[in-house]
């Protein structure tokens, strides 16, 4: 049914679990229809009766998914991810028999081949290349035999991706880590205990203190617990979830996708998955993004040895008697920040309380772009912790809806991310504005304290944040070009460049404020952030790399056969140098980014993003950070365009050349 909320919200105080599928049913019928009445037009193909037309179709199969797949992460049941393994193969099922209706790609085919002759705009000569390919892409040109197995392919691929998912989230929750002694919370900051009661309680432990692997519980423990042991083994439970040989384990799942990744591969032309998956994106093929990774590994690993001595200095100082470990780094690290910059980041906490780095966040947006947020209390969310923001133009227009929703829970997957529930685009002349969601694994306020955030927790939001102005300033008309639908390896900088903003000196000031006091955060405490910018940049930047690299070794096979999961993981990081302490961000069997985020031969695109993100920001600096001509050229080249012209292109009718990647290596402090 329509509807009837305010500016279209999804009304989430109605929608029940078993109105999903059969509403999936009738969107898909529907666009079924849509699609048929296309195909079977008679007059000649044209841009708006084949194009334009299919764009707009799958109204309400898209309504439907986009509020079914953003619980499905956010906020899922047991029973919601059985439906999700129900309902997957469904949609996949239906969007190749639209990407392998011969009819329909004979009339796209009639209008790209005449497109010079067709008065087209930019965005329109995108959409129209966008659909061809994807076509191409579906296996179009195959026989009839092999388009039934790549139907299953991806049939199968969409299951075990779920399937992944599920498996992670499970084995993050089942990990407890219960203390029941006072003395074992040895060097656990007040707020870190406080939390860990909580959860106990919760829990039905009260008295005992709870640490789990989401990151607010994970990170505090490895960072300032004196007990060894135990952060030996809350390191290695996190670094071995998927791969404890249970029901929940992911080895035989990642080689069951990867198979099928190279199969698909190899029916669509290409020697190996990375290839296949690169060729849509601005660095086009493997050896690119191997080269490119190679670069920044070495000096990052160099620093990280550097890293390695001076933290290995302290143990022996303090005549600890051991070699360090992947479980000592965080502590020991920690350690070297407080002696180095005398800074204990649970001395900077305070002045990040959730709601004033939000408010932050708003106030950069509203600097930069004239936008105006105003919350909105009486309408449907999905969870209490779910709040929701007007956002209107300087002109008063609106801009769209948006959703915070930062803290963990159990039915809610780990990382950071934004979405849509409803995506900016064209209708009959009438602009559909976006509804935005942000979601984060934040501290949790407890009983006597608000949310405090890490500065690792500040950058997060202001990143995700960044994704979120792509998808609400957009201004394409056509959905395939909206938004976040760009390549995926330009799809970063948006996010990546707001992070730029979240410490200079001027938007602390704006925002940086104790939660007791309201005191802003005085200059020294600034200095210092800013001193540590680069401060255990070695480890943090290898991690990335080598997790970037794990994906690529995944990508560039050309069969699995007599693969063992972990030996491949080991062998791989062995053969690029990575040091013993220093494990990948993401090891194989939680790599959810590749497996089940479609992020798959594309994780290093954080790094790509960041080569424009740090030139993108020189030009700020240069002109002021809230120089309103150069912020209005990223609006209009960049946040505006979403996928309706080249990346590249757009990047330097905003910067005037290309990138200059050395800023990325001095902005890492390699």
């Amino acid at each position: 049914m329509e509807w009837d909320t305010p500016y279209g919200l999804p009304p989430f105080n109605k929608i029940e679990e078993k109105h999903y599928l059969p509403a999936l049913e009738a969107g898909i019928k529907e666009q079924e229809a849509e699609i048929e009445a296309i195909v079977n037009d008679t007059a000649a193909p044209t841009f708006e009766n084949t194009i334009a037309a299919y764009e707009k179709s799958g109204a309400l199969l898209n309504k439907v998914s986009l509020v079914l797949f953003n619980l499905s992460e956010s906020d899922a049941s047991e029973s919601l991810q059985k439906l999700m393994e129900q309902v997957l193969p469904m949609i996949s099922e239906h969007s190749d028999n639209i990407f392998m209706n011969v009819k329909l790609f004979n009339r796209v085919d009639v209008i790209y081949n005449q497109q010079d002759k067709l008065d087209l705009t930019i965005e329109q000569k995108m959409v129209l290349d966008k659909m061809h390919r994807r076509f191409i892409r579906n296996g179009i040109g195959l026989d009839a035999q092999k388009q039934a197995r790549l139907r299953e392919i991806n049939k199968q691929l969409s299951a075990l991706e779920q399937k992944f998912g599920n498996n992670l989230l499970a084995e993050t929750n089942a990990f407890q880590l219960i203390i029941d002694k006072e003395a074992d919370l040895a060097g656990l900051p007040e707020a870190v205990r406080t939390a860990a009661a909580e959860a106990a309680k919760e829990a039905g432990m009260e008295g005992k203190w709870l640490f789990g692997l989401q990151k607010p519980s994970w990170v505090p423990f490895m960072q300032y617990s004196e007990r060894r042991d135990l952060r030996e083994k809350m390191f290695k439970a996190y670094a071995m979830r998927g791969n404890n040989d249970n029901a929940n384990d992911n080895k035989k799942i990642v080689l069951d996708i990867m198979k099928l990744r190279i199969e698909k591969a190899n029916m669509m032309g290409f020697d190996t998955p990375a290839n296949f998956i690169l060729d849509e994106t601005m660095a086009k093929n493997s050896k690119t993004v191997n080269e490119f990774l190679a670069k920044i590994f070495v000096p990052a690993v160099a620093k990280a040895k550097k890293e390695r001595a001076e933290m290995q200095q302290i143990i022996d100082r303090e005549k600890g008697g051991f070699k360090l470990a992947a479980w000592d780094w965080d502590f020991y690290a920690e350690k070297l920040r407080q002696e180095k910059y005398a800074l204990n980041e649970d001395a900077i906490k305070p002045y990040f309380q959730m709601e004033n780095v939000r408010a932050g966040v708003f106030a950069v947006a509203s600097k930069l772009y004239g936008l105006k947020f105003e919350k909105l209390d009486s309408v449907p969310t999905y969870h209490t912790d779910v709040e929701t923001f007007k956002i209107t133009d300087a002109d008063g227009s609106l801009i769209g809806l948006f959703y915070t929703d930062y803290y963990p829970r159990t039915s809610k997957r780990g990382g950071a991310w934004m979405s849509n529930f409803r995506e900016s685009h064209v209708v009959d002349g009438k602009e559909i504005r976006p509804i935005v969601v942000n979601v984060g694994n934040f501290t949790k306020p407890t009983a006597t304290t608000p949310s405090l955030l890490t500065l690792d927790e500040v950058e997060t939001m202001f990143h995700e944040f960044g994704h979120a102005l792509h998808g609400l300033l957009t201004k394409c008309n056509y959905l395939s070009v909206s938004g976040t639908n760009v390549a995926r390896d330009f799809v970063e900088l948006p996010s990546q460049v707001l992070e730029n903003w979240a410490f200079e000196p001027e938007v602390l000031a704006m925002y940086a404020k104790h939660y007791k006091t309201g005191e802003v955060i005085p200059a020294d405490l600034v200095a210092k952030i800013q001193q540590t910018a680069t401060f255990n940049q070695g480890f943090m930047t290898t991690e990335l790399v080598a997790a970037s690299i794990l994906d690529m070794n995944w990508h560039d096979l050309t069969s699995v056969e007599g693969i063992d999961v972990n030996t491949f993981e080991k062998e791989q990081m062995a053969k690029i140098g990575l040091i013993e302490e220093i494990i990948p961000r993401y090891r194989t069997t939680y790599f959810n980014h590749i497996f089940n985020s479609g992020y798959s031969a594309g994780y290093y695109s954080y790094l790509w993003a960041e080569v424009l993100d740090k030139d993108a920001f020189e030009l700020f600096k240069e002109k002021g950070i809230f120089d309103p001509e150069t912020a209005k050229a990223f609006r209009k080249n960049i946040l505006e365009k979403g996928g309706s012209d080249d990346p590249m292109k757009l990047y330097k009718q905003f910067r005037g050349a290309e990138p200059n990647p050395e800023a990325m290596i001095k902005g890492r402090g390699l």
